[in-house]
C-alpha cells in the first residue's frame, strides 16, 4: 500500500481514546498535505468524548475527533501549487460543500444539506477529524496564515468564524448595547467581535463568577453578571419564567462601567449556552426591535415566552457554524485592531502529542483544573 503511514487519535466509545496507525495516501491533485500541529478542542467534541454522541447524532465506526486547527503543508498536489507551497502556515476550514446547490451558490455553504464536516457522525462514513498527525485536505478550504499570526492564532480562527458570522448576521449599529450569555470560549469571541463592531457597552453574563471576571478583567467586556442559582430549583413553566425575568432585570440594572447610568435592554443579544433559561432572559433582556443570536447548541426543545418576543418584534435568528468567514477572521487577528482583545488569553491549557490527548479533554470538561485555575480552551500541540 502507497502513502505514508500516520498516528491518529480515533475514538472507539465514550472516553476510550486510542492512538492507531493509519496510511495517508499522497493528495489528490487538488489538495494538500498538512502536518497538523495546534487543535483547540470544542464542546461538540467533548460530547463524542463522553457520551460517543452529540445529542441525536451516534457515532457508528471509531471516530477521529478535532476541527479547530492549523498547520503547515508538507505536499502539495499537481493542481494546487498556485495557491500554496510546501512550508506554508495553513488554518484548516474543515466543513467540505457540495458547492452545487442552491444554497452553496447563495455562499451560504454552512447550511448546505449535503456538508461533510471533519469531527462530525452526521455524515457516514464519518469525515474523520484532525487530531492526527497529517490529513490531506482541498486546497481550496486552507487558509496561508500571514507571518505575524501564531499556529495557535490559525487554530482560533474556526471559532472566531462562529462568531464573527453571528456578528454578520446580528446586524449590530455602532453604540448599541450587546448582551452575551455564556461566557465560554465562543462567549467570549462574540463579545469581542462586538467590540470590533463599534458595540457601545458588551455585557457578559454566566453562572461561573470566574468566567464573568476573565472577560471583563481582560476587555472582553465592559460589565458582567454573575447568575444567581436559585436554592430552589424553578419546576413550573410559571416559576421558570419568572426567574428568567428577574434575571433579565439584573442584566439591564447593571451600572456602565465609570458611571452612574444603567445598561437597559440589549439592542442584540448572543445566546451562547443552550439553555432554556438563559433563551427565556434573552427575549425579556432584549429591546423592542432588537434580535437574539441563537448559538449555544443545548436543549433541542424549549419553552419560550413567544408573546413577549413577538409583541416586541424581537428576532429570534438561528446561526450555524459559519461561511465566508476565515479571511475576515485573519486579517482580523493580524490587523491590531485596538479594539479587539488579546484572543490568545482564551487559551488557558496547553497540551503536547497524541498520548496527552485523553488527559486534553479531561481538562475540558471541567470549569477549573487540580490546581483552581479557570478553564476556557483546551489546545493539543502535536508539533
Amino acid at each position: 500500500m502507497s502513502g505514508t503511514e500516520i498516528k491518529a487519535s480515533v475514538l472507539h466509545g465514550a472516553n476510550d481514546l486510542q492512538v492507531e496507525v493509519r496510511n495517508l495516501p499522497a493528495p489528490a491533485a487538488d489538495e494538500v498535505q498538512v502536518a497538523v500541529q495546534a487543535t483547540g478542542l470544542c464542546g461538540s467534541d467533548l460530547h463524542y468524548f463522553r457520551h460517543f454522541r452529540n445529542g441525536p447524532i451516534e457515532v457508528r465506526e471509531p471516530l477521529t475527533l478535532g476541527h479547530e486547527s492549523a498547520g503547515v503543508v508538507v505536499a502539495v498536489g499537481s493542481s494546487a501549487s498556485s495557491t500554496l507551497k510546501v512550508g506554508d502556515r495553513v488554518a484548516l476550514e474543515v466543513g467540505l460543500p457540495c458547492e452545487s446547490c442552491e444554497l452553496c451558490r447563495e455562499g451560504r455553504y454552512n447550511i448546505c444539506r449535503g456538508m461533510n464536516f471533519r469531527s462530525s457522525a452526521k455524515a457516514y462514513p464519518h469525515s474523520q477529524g484532525t487530531l492526527q498527525e497529517r490529513i490531506n485536505h482541498p486546497a481550496r478550504w486552507c487558509h496561508k496564515l500571514p507571518d505575524t499570526l501564531t499556529l495557535e492564532h490559525g487554530a482560533i480562527v474556526e471559532p472566531l468564524s462562529v462568531a464573527m458570522h453571528a456578528q454578520k448576521r446580528s446586524g449590530l449599529k455602532p453604540g448599541s448595547t450587546v448582551l452575551v450569555l455564556g461566557a465560554g470560549a465562543v462567549g467570549l469571541l462574540c463579545a469581542a467581535a462586538s467590540k470590533v463592531a463599534g458595540a457601545k457597552h458588551v455585557v457578559i453574563a454566566d453562572i461561573q463568577e470566574d468566567r464573568v471576571k476573565f472577560a471583563t478583567d481582560n476587555a472582553f467586556a465592559d460589565a458582567g453578571l454573575t447568575v444567581p442559582i436559585p436554592t430552589v430549583r424553578p419546576e413550573t413553566v410559571e416559576d421558570k419564567l419568572a426567574y428568567a425575568q428577574r434575571v433579565a432585570e439584573s442584566l439591564k440594572s447593571l451600572k456602565v462601567k465609570g458611571g452612574d447610568a444603567v445598561i437597559g435592554e440589549a439592542a442584540v443579544t448572543f445566546e451562547c449556552t443552550g439553555v432554556e433559561s438563559c433563551m427565556q432572559t434573552a427575549i425579556y433582556a432584549t429591546q423592542p426591535g432588537g434580535k437574539i443570536l441563537i448559538i449555544g447548541m443545548g436543549m433541542s426543545v424549549q419553552t419560550l415566552p413567544i408573546m413577549a418576543a413577538s409583541v416586541k418584534e424581537v428576532d429570534l435568528v438561528g446561526v450555524f457554524r459559519y461561511a465566508n468567514m476565515y479571511s475576515e477572521a485573519i486579517d482580523l487577528l493580524a490587523s491590531g485592531n485596538p479594539l479587539l482583545p488579546d484572543i490568545r488569553k482564551i487559551v488557558t491549557h496547553r497540551f503536547n502529542g497524541l498520548d496527552q490527548i485523553p488527559g486534553a479533554f479531561d481538562t475540558a470538561a471541567r470549569v477549573k483544573d487540580d490546581k483552581g485555575d479557570l478553564v476556557i480552551k483546551v489546545m493539543v500541540d502535536m508539533a
